[in-house]
């Protein structure tokens, strides 16, 4: 099943977002929990919609989507997440797609969330034609950071392109803990087309590690020419 309605999502920080001020560890490999709605956006004309019926790489798509080959896409390349978790027994939709570019599953034992989203990043100040710095510049934006404390505490991952199981589509991470609630962000800025996606797995008493994996697994990023 395909999600149909077709709006714009820009990326943009709400105000009044919820923000925990933890300084980073000199470890750099921790970051405080992400605010508690990190990509507020407004509705002006269509923007990509999530899909389950992956498409071929092909045409004129590269084969894939490392940083560097982000480039090599059309600037009207159409960019989405496939929604590989709508028909999953172990998932329960737990804030639907309203229009705003981002929707939220749970697991069955509720212990963990897995929140979506793509749309514009006219807001964030990208870097041109380096889609990995404009990958920090998300996460920086979503935290309420800059890129110089991010990149470094930043990790180098992998969303699926076109297919489960297929990798190839590079993304940005950061971790955090705090307690028993551990959370990954994972985001990706194609700078070609001015659009990102990013994905926030959170668990509370969960394997934050494994859940991210499995929803990578499920989820491919989906590219049309």
């Amino acid at each position: 099943m395909t999600r149909t309605a077709e709006v714009t999502s820009t990326f943009r920080l709400l105000a009044g977002a919820a923000v925990i001020a933890v300084a980073l560890p000199l470890s750099g490999c921790l970051l405080p929990p992400p605010p508690a709605d990190p990509a507020p956006v407004e509705e002006p004309a269509d923007s990509p919609e999530p899909s389950d019926e992956p498409a071929e790489a092909g045409g004129d798509l590269p084969d894939g989507l490392s940083f560097d080959q982000g480039q090599e896409l059309t600037e009207t390349a159409y960019i989405e997440w496939g929604d590989g978790l709508m028909t999953d027994d172990g998932w329960t939709v737990v804030a639907p797609d309203n229009g705003d570019g981002g929707w939220t599953y749970g697991t069955a034992d509720g212990a963990c969330t897995a929140r979506f989203w793509q749309g514009y990043i006219a807001d964030v100040p990208v870097t041109a034609g380096d889609d990995s710095a404009s990958s920090d510049a998300m996460l920086a934006a979503l935290l309420q950071s800059d890129a110089a404390t991010i990149t470094p505490a930043a990790t180098t991952g992998e969303f699926n392109y076109q297919i489960s199981g297929s990798g190839g589509v590079e993304n940005r991470q950061v971790l955090g803990v705090e307690g028993e609630r551990s959370w990954i962000m994972s985001a990706r800025a194609f700078t070609r087309t001015g659009v990102g996606v990013y994905l926030i797995v959170d668990c509370t008493g969960g394997d934050a590690n494994a859940v991210l994996a499995e929803v990578i697994d499920k989820n491919a990023i989906v590219v049309s020419p």
